[in-house]
């Protein structure tokens, strides 16, 4: 068969396909605005460490001790005294009530306690969210060990020793890549993965499923056309509508949230590509499998839900069952979320991500292929 003949049919596919997007202008505008609305919600809303958390304070001391532990809480930001009351009791009930998160209970004896080298205070957290304990518990630990080292060092210079104290070890960190822990350079990368993981899939998933339903399958059919060509004609648009979403995102990250971008924006691009043809093949054999445009929708929720949960989005994979690691691994958004924060965060090239690039592209050339494959026994 002469390749000329093969490029007019995927040509023809290709335009049939184009026009169809462009007058579908609803699902076009949708294509385009929603990765825009969630890229703002998640990463406005993604922000995991809390700060100036309510707290509720029973200060049953009274004295120059304890007015410094509470003016050291609230000098940290971490905490707010929103409330002062006289027991450990109320403070229970204010946070039961919502109007704290947290509590701190200071005993009536924290000076003499001081002074005997036992004092205790109580700190309570609403255990109900788990970003208030992980940043309330860590926080106030952190505060009153601080706290407790500088009463420890005023003890002993009054004492006359403060020159016999020396730490055998220092240690200092120095936190790579993202020094200020901003929430967003660790958050946006990844997320741009998965949105577009979101956008490819949606694309193509419905777009076989809708030809059957619609009675246009029958008029494909008695085209000479193979399984294959009719594949890839219906990912070519869906290429270049995810491209528009790719730079809508690239650019809200670099100039609107100001992710610095480390490595190489061709790089980028290109690796981009890649993913993009995985996840719209992928969308085509879900389109293949499915009876109906229902039930493609509900194989879309599914493969996002696993994607929020299973890519190391969020959650380090590295903690996850081996089975659990294994599901995610069938995801394209799992290896792409590695390959954008290594290039957007790391400003690492492909010699660091070879590994995932070789997993991407094969799984685009399997996914096609069994892609063509079920179509074809679908219509045997």
């Amino acid at each position: 068969m002469r390749p000329s003949l093969r490029f007019r049919r995927l040509g023809a596919i290709v335009r049939k396909e184009l026009i169809q997007t462009l007058r579908d202008w609803p699902k076009l505008v949708m294509i385009i605005t929603m990765p825009v609305i969630e890229l703002f919600l998640v990463s406005y809303m993604g922000d995991m460490q809390m700060d100036h958390i309510p707290m509720a304070v029973a200060d049953l001391s009274l004295d120059s001790e304890s007015r410094q532990f509470v003016s050291a809480m609230e000098a940290s930001g971490i905490f707010d005294v929103v409330l002062s009351v006289d027991s450990e009791a109320e403070a229970l009930r204010a946070i039961d009530e919502g109007k704290a998160y947290a509590g701190l209970v200071i005993p009536a004896d924290l000076g003499a306690a001081i002074d005997r080298g036992d004092a205790q205070v109580l700190i309570l957290v609403d255990g109900s969210d788990s970003f208030v304990v992980q940043s309330a518990y860590t926080s106030a630990a952190a505060i009153a060990q601080a706290y407790g080292m500088e009463l420890m060092l005023d003890k002993v210079e009054r004492m006359g020793m403060g020159s016999m104290i020396s730490t055998p070890i220092s240690t200092s960190a120095r936190i790579l890549y993202n020094p200020n822990m901003d929430t967003l350079i660790f958050l946006i990368p990844g997320l741009a993965a998965i949105l577009l993981q979101l956008i490819s899939v949606n694309v193509t998933a419905m777009s076989v499923v809708r030809e059957r339903e619609h009675g246009t399958m029958e008029q494909i059919l008695v085209t000479p056309t193979r399984p294959l060509e009719l594949m890839v004609g219906k990912m070519v648009p869906g290429v270049l509508l995810v491209g528009i979403d790719l730079a809508i995102i690239l650019a809200l990250g670099l100039f609107w949230f100001k992710v610095p971008f480390q490595g190489s924006v061709w790089l980028f691009i290109w690796l981009s590509a890649i993913f993009i043809v995985s996840g719209l093949g992928l969308g085509l054999l879900m389109s293949t499998i499915a009876g109906s445009q229902k039930q493609a929708q509900q194989q879309t929720s599914v493969l996002m839900l696993l994607a929020m949960m299973l890519t190391g989005l969020i959650y380090p994979r590295s903690t996850m069952p081996p089975v659990v690691r294994a599901v995610g691994g069938l995801i394209p958004a799992t290896y792409f979320v590695r390959i954008a924060r290594g290039i957007v965060t790391k400003g690492v090239g492909i010699s660091f991500l070879w590994r995932d690039v070789v997993i991407l592209a094969i799984y685009g050339v399997v996914i096609i292929v069994a892609a063509s494959a079920t179509f074809k026994r679908r219509l045997d």
